[in-house]
């Protein structure tokens, strides 16, 4: 067994993203990845600006970043960590988004905010995984869902 003292966590800058997820800005959500452990568990990290396209219309004189943007960043982060845990050997998968469950909104995420997604492995199957996501906001918690994905060959 592993001694956790001795255990390094791995990490993912926005360049190393881009290799792992197909998604580009505007949708690219996730700036980096920190804490990664295998295919167990890791942090995304979204900064959220004024400037994103969505605050145009979401809402004018109220900014509130969008729900589905919130559950589809705790996908993202989810997704680079399935394709990470393959290894830089395997050849480049696309996910795909398979269901979401139980999902809950507590408060709303305003520009200036850093969003953390904090995804954990309930469970993997062949190239289905299913993973427990909560997104906070200064420790708060913003969001949570369960959300699971399948891994194919590009």
């Amino acid at each position: 067994m592993e001694d956790a003292e001795n255990k390094t966590l791995a990490s993912a800058d926005i360049m190393e993203i881009m290799k792992l997820l197909p998604h580009r800005y505007p949708f690219l959500l996730i700036d980096k990845i920190i804490e990664m452990d295998g295919d167990d568990s890791c942090i995304g990290i979204k900064n959220v600006t004024i400037n994103e396209p969505h605050f145009t219309g979401h809402f004018p004189g109220r900014p509130v970043f969008p729900g589905v943007l919130l559950i589809e960043a705790m996908a993202q982060t989810a997704g680079a960590l399935c394709v990470h845990a393959r290894g830089s050997d395997a050849p480049p998968q696309l996910v795909y988004f398979m269901t979401i469950d139980r999902a809950k909104f507590r408060k709303p995420v305003e520009p200036g905010d850093q969003v953390h997604f904090h995804v954990k492995k309930i469970k993997q199957r062949s190239n289905i995984w299913k993973f427990d996501a909560v997104a906070t906001v200064a420790g708060a918690k913003v969001a949570e869902a369960e959300v699971s994905a399948m891994l194919v060959d590009a």
